[in-house]
């Protein structure tokens, strides 16, 4: 079977892994967490033990976990794509330094945002607190980013790669928050995130998060049930 990517809904960081599939152009398989649904299905415990998306699930039946692991993967699967680089490259450097500011970074600046969704026992000075250490965070990565992208078409330059993927399933948490007007407080980042949104993967990611079944550009082969992975888990 096709590799199989294991996603998150609601507003999983996993959104960019499934872009990058659409752009990687070749057969895989999807497979849909609910996160809010709690307690998770133990049997995701043997794809990550960890109980987080995304993951991919091998040919072979090994998962790989984590978005920097899973994007350069899936960029030294065809590297004519020029969505990644060869090893020991110093595009390739520059591609693992983008995708690690991104991934802790931009990622870890919006934990306190998220953090408000369950404020039980917590009093408002408490939630206050974190709602303006969170917007602080998130600025400050905003401000660089678009610092960036005032010099340059994509993240690394002059054409796109799993970077600019990996950023359009977390930037938009800014909008999902209400933090800033993203238009006039960071035009360059508003127009970047703008251009992909009319890219066609990224219009098929969210067609997918939404629920539907889009055709994509042919190589989505559709979603397999965690039940139904469960041989070659147990392999």
């Amino acid at each position: 079977m096709e590799p199989v990517l294991f996603y998150g809904v609601p507003q999983g960081c996993s959104f960019g892994s499934v872009v990058a599939l659409e752009w990687l152009g070749q057969p895989y398989r999807l497979c849909r967490i609910e996160m809010m649904e709690q307690p998770w299905d133990p049997l995701y415990a043997k794809v990550n033990p960890l109980f987080k998306t995304p993951a991919l699930l091998l040919e072979d039946g090994e998962p790989l976990t984590e978005s920097l692991a899973i994007l350069q993967h899936l960029a030294a699967r065809d590297l004519s794509t020029q969505l990644g680089f060869e090893q020991g490259s110093r595009e390739h450097d520059r591609l693992n330094q983008m995708l690690a500011y991104l991934t802790t970074d931009f990622f870890a600046a919006f934990g306190p945002l998220w953090t408000l969704y369950d404020t039980q026992g917590m009093s408002g000075v408490e939630q206050e607190l974190l709602r303006r250490l969170g917007r602080e965070q998130v600025a400050e990565g905003c401000a660089y980013l678009d610092g960036l992208l005032a010099k340059r078409e994509w993240l690394l330059g002059d054409a796109r790669s799993m970077a600019d993927a990996y950023l359009m399933g977390i930037a938009r948490w800014a909008e999902y928050h209400r933090l800033f007007d993203l238009g006039s407080d960071y035009p360059n980042l508003a127009r970047h995130l703008a251009k992909l949104r009319d890219n066609p993967a990224v219009r098929f990611a969210e067609a997918i998060e939404r629920g539907e079944q889009p055709a994509g550009q042919g190589h989505f082969k559709g979603h397999v049930s965690l039940q139904e992975l469960e041989p070659r888990l147990a392999a």
